[in-house]
């Protein structure tokens, strides 16, 4: 019994970090909440069982002819998409307007684990306008589209990881570490680009082969109830959970993410191409969600070149995170990220609490060519991450008007980790309501006007947060 009890407590434990409360009143929302997320919403009830275009539930027949028949006959007059219980592999499916594809519980789509099965497409892909493969679900240039239903969609990735991490080693010995995510074409589990009023509800999405839900160029979507779970059997690279890339009026709640890269992420572009392109994201809510392992719980970046504002994150729980409220960048990047509001947050054991940084991953963020490679000779994605930003200062981010509200933090790593840079400080951010149990209290440096409101952060080894380079900013 009392072995029984010892893997108990830590369970239960664990678990009421997911017991949501209710959000409280928000009288005081900016007007533009009211408009976030899905305006509209298939309404045609009309059936369309997959089984009667010849889709086969074994686990082992490739369907996505079949499943594609399905939905293009539910397009022509509006309906549901539904399956028996069973697993359907399939590649790329495309959903079309007026289509919900219900995908009900003891339902599985299985991703197929060959690349062949996701066709080439242009797409977005970490930033850069580029080439890619179809995601195993798309939603592309469409309006008014529902997944929805309690079964599961797996994208089998294993492989794909495997890939991934056979290309890095080999990069990285030629000093290719900042092109391999780009060359290493691996599928998005689902992708909603330059669509509108589309809803994704309360499905289970695993095992994802690179990002699993990848919201790009879009406007009212909604993300609702979604349980995401990439480290099934492994721990997948780049596994993010939800990535909202240069979109507006985006809500994402009642979500439960635990996977390999950022939970929770806003992303506007990277470098020139991102400069290029200047779309921000813009008008984001999330709530009411809660994240294990990854690498950030909520993040900003590092693709930051088309800005990121409006942005509201609230009644957020996090265990095991490495990182909590990230906003990083790169000094290629460029943009402003701005009117960033965080608050009622609860974290346990993760990294760091609270990092900005305007230099992250060099290794990662900053290309150069190696000796031995001719520019009339390379691919058209190596070329737009090679684009030089001209003038350079085009390149710096800005982060500033970020507020961080009632947090509590027990067992971190580190409390704070602020980096800005001589000319482009940390401005106006605004910390308040904040309570902090970690092994050291951390750092900030180039830092301006902040304003510091009832902080509490015990930190083990008992020195205080190092503020240097900084104008009235006091802890």
């Amino acid at each position: 019994m009392q072995l029984l009890l010892s893997f108990l407590f830590p369970l239960i434990t664990w678990l009421s970090l997911f017991v949501i409360e209710p959000a409280a009143p928000t009288a005081h929302d900016p007007a533009w909440v009211k408009e976030v997320g899905a305006k509209t919403r298939p309404t045609a009830k009309t059936t369309f069982a997959a089984a009667k275009y010849g889709v086969v539930g074994d686990g082992k027949t490739l369907n996505t002819k079949a499943i594609q028949n399905a939905i293009d006959a539910a397009a022509r007059e509006g309906g549901v998409v539904t399956f028996e219980p069973g697993q359907y592999l399939t590649g790329s499916i495309f959903l079309k307007k007026g289509v919900t594809l219900q995908l009900d519980k003891g339902v599985t789509l299985l991703g197929s684990q060959y690349i062949k099965d996701y066709p080439e497409m242009p797409s977005r892909i970490a930033g850069i306008e580029m080439v890619w493969p179809a995601a195993l679900i798309n939603v592309l240039d469409q309006d008014n589209v529902a997944i929805i239903g309690q079964g599961t969609v797996d994208g089998q990735g294993k492989p794909f990881w495997e890939l991934y991490w056979a290309m890095r080693k080999d990069y990285e010995a030629k000093g290719l570490r900042w092109i391999v995510d780009y060359d290493a074409k691996r599928p998005r589990t689902l992708l909603v680009s330059n669509s509108s009023n589309v809803t994704i509800k309360d499905i289970t999405l695993q095992r994802a082969g690179f990002w699993t839900v990848h919201v790009l160029y879009s406007k009212n979507v909604t993300a609702d109830g979604l349980i995401i779970r990439n480290n099934l059997g492994g721990h997948g690279p780049s596994t993010d959970g939800i990535d909202i890339d240069s979109s507006s009026y985006v809500l994402v709640q009642n979500c439960d993410i635990d996977c390999n890269d950022d939970n929770f992420c806003l992303k506007s572009g990277r470098d020139a191409d991102g400069l290029r392109v200047n779309k921000s994201t813009e008008y984001v809510l999330i709530q009411n969600c809660v994240a294990g392992a990854g690498g950030g719980l909520f993040t900003c970046g590092s693709e930051t070149s088309g800005g990121i504002r409006h942005v509201i994150a609230r009644n957020l729980k996090a265990k095991g995170t490495k990182v909590g409220i990230r906003i990083k960048s790169a000094l290629t990047r460029g943009g402003t990220v701005e009117d960033i509001r965080v608050d009622n947050i609860e974290m346990d054991g993760v990294g760091t609490a609270i990092e900005m940084t305007m230099n992250w991953n060099p290794s990662y963020s900053y290309s150069t060519l190696p000796e031995g490679y001719t520019q009339e000779t390379l691919p058209a994605h190596w070329k737009a991450m090679l684009t030089k930003v001209e003038p350079a200062e085009k390149g710096l981010p800005y982060f500033r008007d970020v507020h961080i509200s009632n947090v509590r933090v027990t067992n971190a790593k580190k409390a704070v980790s602020a980096e800005g840079q001589p000319n482009s400080l940390l401005e106006n951010m605004t910390l308040s309501n904040i309570t902090i149990t970690a092994q050291t209290a951390g750092d900030i440096s180039y830092a301006k006007n902040w304003t510091v409101k009832n902080i509490n952060i015990t930190a083990q080894d008992q020195e205080p947060v190092a503020v240097v380079n900084s104008t009235s900013v006091k802890f």
